[in-house]
């Protein structure tokens, strides 16, 4: 089986889960979820927002949710955020768009996960390479992300 970044960190925290490949490009949320036999409000997308030159924050959201900047700038008591360049993208996870998690980072990002992601029993999210995504339970992605994280509406 192959290994990624985020395997590696669920497997040493003991997380179940499943990885799965899709056979050709990714080109939409709605292709992802119907490949990966999932409705689109089951992926999840993990967004990286800078808040000041060095300080990053990621929030996890379902599928087409969209977030209310206004509410998230209210949750931060935050003025000012924006989403984080390519560059920044990739320097700050590790990760292409697309391959994005909260796992595997090469250093610790605060973690906010929206009430959206928990409506849903399961969840797939990336794995750290294009092309391949985690399936696993809500309740298990909870477990791997620990007491930090922070569940919002957002």
């Amino acid at each position: 089986m192959m290994e990624t970044p985020v395997t590696r960190e669920l497997d040493q925290k003991q997380i179940p889960y499943e990885l799965f490949t899709h056979d050709g490009p990714v080109r939409s949320l709605e292709q992802a979820a119907a490949e990966r036999n999932q409705q689109p409000e089951q992926v999840v997308r993990s967004l990286l927002f800078r808040l000041a030159a060095e300080e990053f924050l990621m929030v996890l959201v379902a599928g087409p949710q969209q977030i209310d900047w206004k509410q998230l700038r209210r949750t931060l008591g935050q003025s000012r955020l924006t989403m984080a360049k390519p560059d920044e993208l990739r320097r700050i996870t590790g990760y292409e768009i697309g391959a994005v998690a909260p796992f595997g980072l090469p250093q610790p990002v605060r973690v906010l996960i929206d009430q959206s992601v928990l409506d849903q029993e399961e969840i797939s999210m990336g794995s750290g390479v294009r092309g391949t995504a985690v399936l696993l339970k809500t309740a298990d992605l909870l477990n791997a992300l620990g007491e930090d994280v922070e569940i919002v509406s957002l």
